[in-house]
């Protein structure tokens, strides 16, 4: 650990396989309070790292350090409209990590799995990868999508918060890529990725897809 990591403290309400540097989670947490987050804030890191939690207690992680690293900056970069928040993210990601370095710890694991969050609505099972590595993208992915599987109510107060981050976008334009992803997703072989998340939330997220559509 470096000289300028500073006491390693566990975060409140984020229960996690590593204890990181106080320095490390100041850095991070002033990331997602940035302005223009309606939705991509801390609180979807929260909401993804339950399902984590779930896959944890469940089907399992082979790499679990590096899939909560990924949940926990996925979005640490977010200007809505742009197309390279997640390799900025990823990047952010290398730098804190070769900072603040975790035993056992790859980097480059970590960010890409954040960058393979740029393709969400375009993957198909089999671009996540095989073996251990590509069961855990796969669960890591539809950790992030499970949303639109939510309850009608739920699935509604993120659209409306998708909607307030891309405020600045004419409506009209907004609306029509807004809607040629959830086509895209509506018309896809599967939304989810793996069995666990598409058992569960796929039913769901395709009624959700359709209300939305037919709105």
């Amino acid at each position: 650990m470096t000289a300028d990591a500073g006491p390693c403290v566990a975060e409140p309400a984020v229960d996690g396989p590593l204890i990181l540097p106080a320095a490390q989670w100041q850095s991070l947490r002033a990331a997602y309070a940035e302005p223009a987050r309606a939705y991509h804030h801390f609180g979807h890191v929260r909401e993804v790292l339950a399902l984590y939690r779930e896959i944890d207690t469940g089907p399992g992680w082979h790499r679990p350090n590096e899939i909560w690293l990924a949940v926990l900056y996925h979005d640490a970069v977010y200007i809505p409209g742009r197309s390279d928040n997640e390799a900025a993210s990823a990047r952010l990601a290398i730098e804190h990590l070769e900072r603040w370095p975790q035993a056992g710890i790859d980097p480059q694991r970590v960010a890409g799995l954040i960058l393979l969050t740029a393709r969400h609505g375009s993957l198909r099972v089999e671009d996540a990868g095989t073996g251990e590595g590509g069961e855990d993208a796969r669960h890591f992915l539809d950790c992030d999508m499970a949303i639109l599987g939510a309850s009608p109510e739920a699935f509604a107060a993120y659209d409306r918060a998708i909607a307030e981050e891309y405020c600045a976008v004419p409506r009209w334009l907004y609306r029509i890529k807004r809607r040629q992803f959830f086509k895209r997703l509506s018309v896809s072989d599967t939304i989810f990725l793996s069995d666990f998340f598409r058992d569960r939330f796929e039913a769901q997220a395709r009624r959700n897809l359709q209300a939305s559509l037919k709105a």
